[in-house]
């Protein structure tokens, strides 16, 4: 399989320039923490690197690196600021593998015993409710 080129235009990278708005949670000099807008539990965030790439099969090794160390910290915080149970990770690459926007993300999703994952309905949540989840999550972070 030969890689698809990236696409500066997709919604991460708009988000990345401030031509979109997003809930941001946490930032550093190489990756960006947003709410999803479309959560699949209440304090669902997504780990975006600054860098351009499409997903795992192309990402440099540095932004990779620095992903993850802010997926873990994330993870640490959703659970402090939800008392969840535990958190479920997740990364899709290619269409085949369920990515739907194509640059690379990391989901952070706070879990709770015996709840299930909300479907994804493509429906947007509440900006009041991801301004307020984001507001627990960076208490968390401090």
């Amino acid at each position: 399989m030969e890689a698809a080129a990236y696409d500066d235009q997709n919604v991460f990278a708009k988000i990345l320039r401030g031509e979109l708005p997003a809930q941001k949670v946490y930032e550093d000099d190489k990756t960006l923490v947003i709410m999803d807008i479309m959560p699949r539990g209440d304090g669902h965030v997504l780990v975006i690197p600054k860098t351009p790439s499409r997903n795992i099969l192309d990402i440099a090794e540095d932004d990779l690196n620095a992903v993850m160390k802010t997926v873990q910290t994330m993870a640490h915080a959703v659970v402090r600021a939800f008392d969840a149970d535990g958190t479920t990770i997740q990364q899709f690459s290619e269409s085949a593998g369920g990515q739907v926007v194509f640059h690379t993300h990391v989901h952070v999703i706070p879990r709770f015993a015996g709840v299930s994952l909300r479907p994804h309905t493509g429906e947007m949540a509440d900006q009041a409710v991801l301004a307020a989840n984001a507001d627990k999550i960076r208490a968390a972070l401090a």
